[in-house]
């Protein structure tokens, strides 16, 4: 069992949308219901949220679905970040720049970086800057 990680939003989205799920994810929520620490950025919340928004827009998920994911993710053993909007002038908008990520996948790069936690995303632009930037990857 992984006992803390950094998870970005394209893991909690899949751990609320069921098309998004992967054994990777399925695995990684296992371990949260068991007690793993999950740590995000500040803006893991709102990506999510506005996430399975656009999903109901989209006719993906119902209305009813949404509202069971929204009440689902905060009974998690989730971690919001305090410290890295702080830093999104100096070293988050260093990381996006040196490896060509949004300032939003460099929040998580970064607070992976900061903890020494392993980082777990679906996105491969991140991924492939976590793996450069010494980030162990889930």
């Amino acid at each position: 069992m992984t006992r803390a990680f950094v998870a970005d939003s394209s893991v909690g989205l899949a751990w609320v949308h069921p098309a998004q799920a992967t054994d990777l994810t399925r695995g990684l929520l296992q371990d949260v219901e068991s007690g793993a620490l999950v740590h995000v950025a500040v803006l893991w919340p709102l990506e999510i949220a506005n996430a399975l928004l656009v999903a109901v827009r989209r006719k993906l998920v119902t209305d009813a679905q949404r509202k069971a994911a929204l009440a689902l993710l905060p009974a998690l053993n989730v971690i919001i970040d305090s410290e890295g909007p702080l830093l999104a002038w100096t070293t988050i908008s260093d990381l996006a720049a040196t490896h060509n990520l949004s300032v939003y996948d460099a929040c998580y790069l970064e607070l992976a970086l900061r903890n020494t936690l392993p980082l777990a995303s679906r996105d491969e632009p991140l991924r492939a800057a976590a793996k450069k930037a010494g980030v162990e990857l889930l």
